[in-house]
């Protein structure tokens, strides 16, 4: 094998390889540029989980496989990544094949798929590889053509001579292998681009709609043992005894034991989490006869009380201590209603608000809750290993490996390289699988056992185990003068466990008092990223107030919207302003023109707007919603981006209109409730979802048109979907909504 090594500043190749049977393989490593570097400090990653790699193989037969980096969950990384490096490369698409890689530490960093961060960060350096790849091919075709370089031109995976001399790119990739990276490629002017903002089908669909064996419960191995677990019935109780008689006498069952996932000081990683600690695992031949088997346990569980754990993070170690209470709904509300009148953080401040309310002409003020979610994602969480003393191999759905492998030794006494983490097709993921406990226990499951073992959570299991989106409350001012001009903005806002104040983005800014807080409630029932953190309940609280605004104003709330953000362009108040005013009015006037915001001809619909900014990029919606059976429908839904350049069109639009879905469905019906530490909605019998018949007939989507590189597409159109549901709600039936999830106040109606 020989080895060429350069490098591009921050990001950039590090080696072109030989490999064995002809073709070329082009390894890739690279450092994020500085905004994503910021992205992930923001997203707590450690600065040394930055590198991620990427491998092109170009084989005889001419075709090129990359070695896909990041796990796939339906966000389509698998046929966007390989188009961008498809684009440079001047590849036929038709002879681009892709593959999941493992997880490697080394070679592919982090691996993770989350925080609408994939093709952000992969956007530069995919493009790179296949540029220089492309390059180096051209050298190999001058070399054996006898030409200079620059008389070598490609087309669709052909290297081409004015001559008449071609050759296909696999008869001198060998070569081609042999040469220096090249440093500095110039990279295609997005005009040129004839890949890339053209739609391709998913590499995977095919599969996928003919049930190939894709997803981590697809899984199999010969002699594998089924495992489920049971949980303490309530956050704040463990297990205090049990009772496997009846279970173990059942067909096929193996053994029953109990299990502790962390042993008492264990120092949990930032992404961790130890929603139940103590369970009682069942291990047998199939899945029906565990299930059965799983009835007949006698279990004995006790309260737990305040309990410590040790977490690393970005700040180092720390103690957290975990209160022990069996929480519920209607007290967490009332623990919510009165820390939302004590003194709070202070997040920012500009000008001096306290005075402007004082001396307003007239202020408004609404405060907003939302419950928490399950993420309630299609495949339930399963994972499959085989531990050894020697080795350990696992596989199955999950967003971050590179986050989970250090626990994963610790707890197996492994070193990392003895570690293989295979990593499946995901159906669904929206944070949940970022959370990998799952694989540990299974993990742990498999060394008890000595055997082959997939874990398998139930949709019971899985909605009552935790992981939630969080509680949320927020209390909105505004004041006004005498000419009803807006002088001050007060938000604060606070949640169970965490606050979901983002105290720089808009109205922050626009206004010349403004003021932020945040304060937080510590509590035992476990939470984590739901689609776009923090932000969806953020937008929906925002927006909803801002409409409420505008309507005291006498001002249309798009106009609104638009002259507030004129004046952050113009004039900016404070500093750390994280939007572009531009962009952030640009989808406000894309969706009011393509709805026909004012225009006649929409009087029978109940329209709502809103607009939100997070993950890099800009999403508004417009809503028409109609009466269908006497309950609120959304009937139609235009939506406006702006990502930057769209890599797959087709793909992205599904993406929005997925969200659109997504929010429509969370803001009517999404809620979770706990009554003494336990979850009350534990299946889709009484967790409300929306159903088919209740989408949007039509979901038009836009995407503004510039060649900014691109960012974030996953998260950012569901936030606003909330606020526009409720504005719309609010034409429709007369009075505001400000509790979600929407739906039981509107059968309170009269």
């Amino acid at each position: 094998m020989k080895t060429s090594q350069t490098t591009y500043n921050r990001r950039s190749f590090l080696k072109a390889s030989l490999l064995s049977g002809g073709g070329m393989m082009l390894s890739v490593s690279w450092l994020a540029n500085a905004k994503a570097a910021d992205k992930l400090q923001a997203l707590n990653l450690p600065q040394q989980w930055t590198q991620l790699n990427g491998y092109i193989q170009i084989t005889p037969d001419n075709q090129i496989k990359l070695i896909c980096p990041n796990p796939e969950f339906g966000q389509n990384v698998m046929t966007s990544l390989p188009m961008m490096i498809a684009e440079e490369l001047d590849a036929d698409w038709k002879n681009v094949v892709v593959e999941m890689g493992p997880h490697d530490n080394a070679k592919l960093g982090p691996q993770f798929s989350g925080g609408s961060n994939s093709v952000r960060m992969y956007w530069k350096p995919l493009r790179e590889a296949g540029a220089a790849a492309r390059q180096m091919l051209c050298e190999a075709a001058a070399q054996t053509w006898n030409v200079p370089v620059g008389e070598v031109t490609t087309k669709a995976g052909v290297l081409l001579h004015a001559s008449g001399k071609s050759a296909k790119y696999g008869e001198m990739a060998s070569k081609a292998a042999t040469l220096p990276v090249p440093k500095g490629m110039k990279l295609k002017a997005p005009k040129d681009f004839t890949i890339v903002r053209n739609s391709k089908k998913n590499v995977e669909g095919l599969k996928v709609v003919t049930g190939k064996p894709l997803f981590g419960l697809d899984y199999r191995v010969d002699g594998m043992l089924i495992a489920m677990i049971q949980h303490p019935p309530a956050f704040g109780m463990k297990l205090k005894s049990f009772d496997a008689t009846q279970a173990l006498k059942m067909p096929g069952i193996r053994d029953v034991f109990s299990l502790k996932l962390y042993e008492d000081g264990f120092e949990q990683g930032g992404f961790d989490t130890r929603s139940f600690n103590d369970m009682v695992v069942v291990v047998g031949k199939t899945t029906w006869e565990v299930m059965n088997a799983r009835k007949k346990l006698q279990l004995d569980w006790e309260p737990i009380g305040d309990t410590k754990d040790t977490m690393m993070g970005r700040g180092g170690k720390q103690e957290v201590v975990v209160p022990g209470e069996l929480e519920s709904t209607s007290a967490q509300l009332e623990k919510m209603a009165a820390w939302a009148k004590k003194p709070a953080k202070q997040l920012r401040k500009d000008g001096d608000p306290e005075t402007a309310f004082k001396n307003a002409a007239q202020v408004i003020e609404r405060t907003y809750n939302a419950p928490f979610l399950a993420h309630n994602c299609m495949e339930p969480m399963n994972f499959f290993a085989h531990v050894t003393d020697e080795k350990a191999v696992v596989a199955g759905p999950l967003q971050a490996p590179g986050w989970s492998e250090p626990t994963l030794s610790k707890l197996l006494n492994l070193p990392a390289d003895k570690i293989e983490i295979q990593m499946t097709r995901m159906g669904g993921g929206f944070g949940r699988r970022a959370y990998c406990q799952y694989m540990y226990e299974a993990a742990l499951i498999s060394k008890r056992t000595k055997a082959p073992v997939k874990l398998i959570y139930t949709r019971e299991d899985d909605m009552t185990y935790g992981i939630y989106r969080p509680m949320y409350t927020a209390t909105y001012r505004a004041a006004l003068d005498a000419n009803k001009n807006l002088i001050a903005f007060h938000v604060k806002g606070g949640g169970i466990p965490e606050h979901p104040i983002h105290a720089n983005r808009f109205p922050a800014g626009a206004v010349d008092n403004y003021l932020a807080e945040g304060w937080e409630i510590p509590t035992n029932i476990t939470i984590g990223a739901f689609r776009a953190p923090r932000s969806n309940f953020n937008a929906a609280a925002e927006q909803s107030f801002l409409d409420e605004v505008a309507e005291a104003m006498g001002i249309d709330p798009i106009e609104l919207r638009l002259e507030l953000l004129k004046r952050a362009k113009d004039n900016p108040v404070g500093k750390n302003n994280e939007y572009d005013p531009d962009r952030y009015a640009g989808v406000l006037r894309l969706v009011r023109d393509k709805s026909g915001w004012n225009k006649p001809g929409n009087e029978t619909y109940s329209r709502g707007v809103a607009a939100y900014f997070c993950h890099n990029s800009y999403a508004a919606h417009v809503v028409d919603m109609v009466s269908r059976d006497d309950q609120p429908y959304v009937e139609r839904v235009f939506s406006a981006m702006d990502c930057g350049i769209v890599v797959n069109p087709d793909s992205a639009k599904n993406m929005v209109q997925g969200a659109v879905v997504d929010g429509i469905g969370n803001a009517l019906y999404g809620s979770l409730t706990h009554k003494n530490g336990a979850a009350e909605q534990n299946n889709f019998h009484n967790y409300r979802l929306i159903r088919h018949n209740e989408a949007p007939k039509q979901i038009e989507v836009y995407f503004v048109d510039n060649d900014l590189d691109p960012t974030g597409l996953g998260e950012p159109p569901f936030p606003p979907v909330f606020g526009a549901v409720a504005n719309a709600l609010y034409k429709k039936e007369g009075k505001r909504f400000y509790n979600q999830p929407f739906q039981p106040d509107i059968k309170k109606r009269a």
